[in-house]
């Protein structure tokens, strides 16, 4: 939630950049008392600002009087460069993965210590998951979260081993044995999870290496009902894909 901006002192930009961060993956919509509370502004101050943020397309209200990030902000968010080039880089691997698959594609960056979701490909049959396009998910309890928790500069993995929060029965939460399984993915590139993030979802992932350097910038995972089966296949699909994409970026 934004802070106080209520104050005589802050500027217009100042408050107009409140409401739009009141919306977070939890707060996708937001009725006007709500958005007003989350920027920190009152209700007269927030409808007129709002009001100007739909006018432009950067606010949409919908027909229950709840107001949605619009098409302007969407787009705008596209062009950085981390979702941009990243995802134009890697749609067509991504394409290849589920066609071969047909499991839930997941491409992911970290962010901050929490792991951002910028793509997804999903089926009908599909298994069920809580993920979506711009969604953030603790690192500790997905595969691509994983992926990307092992190669995470040492005061990131700090933080998030200070907050190993239990989702599921099956979420890991012991600090050792997370530890062993970061290990494991630094030696063996591959990160697993087994219903640690939603019952009945299992997932497998990789980390996305760019050639040039070395440096892990993302990572590309499925989700599937069970790792028991298939693994390789999978894994393979995997791993041509995230060559792909490192030697493109």
């Amino acid at each position: 939630m934004a802070g106080n901006t209520s104050t005589p002192g802050a500027s217009v930009a100042s408050r107009l950049l409140a409401i739009v961060g009141a919306f977070d993956d939890r707060h996708r919509s937001l009725a006007l008392s709500e958005l007003a509370k989350r920027a920190g502004l009152p209700v007269p101050t927030a409808h007129r600002l709002v009001a100007e943020l739909v006018a432009g397309g950067a606010l949409q209200r919908r027909d229950d009087g709840r107001f949605v990030v619009g098409s302007l902000l969407w787009g705008a968010g596209l062009l950085a460069p981390v979702e941009g080039t990243l995802r134009q880089v890697a749609e067509p691997f991504l394409h290849d993965v589920y066609a071969a698959t047909l499991a839930t594609v997941h491409l992911a960056v970290r962010e901050g210590d929490e792991v951002l979701y910028l793509e997804r490909m999903m089926g009908r049959t599909s298994v069920p998951i809580v993920s979506s396009v711009g969604s953030r998910l603790p690192m500790h309890c997905t595969g691509v979260g994983k992926a990307l928790l092992a190669y995470a500069p040492p005061d990131i993995r700090s933080r998030v081993f200070a907050r190993l929060v239990r989702i599921t029965p099956h979420t890991i939460v012991s600090p050792s044995v997370l530890s062993a399984q970061l290990d494991r993915i630094r030696r063996d590139g591959v990160a697993t999870t087994s219903e640690e993030m939603s019952l009945g979802a299992c997932s497998l992932a990789v980390p996305v290496v760019q050639s040039s350097d070395g440096a892990v910038v993302a990572a590309i995972g499925v989700v599937v009902p069970s790792l028991k089966r298939d693994r390789q296949r999978l894994l393979g699909a995997l791993q041509v894909a995230a060559r792909g994409i490192g030697r493109l970026l």
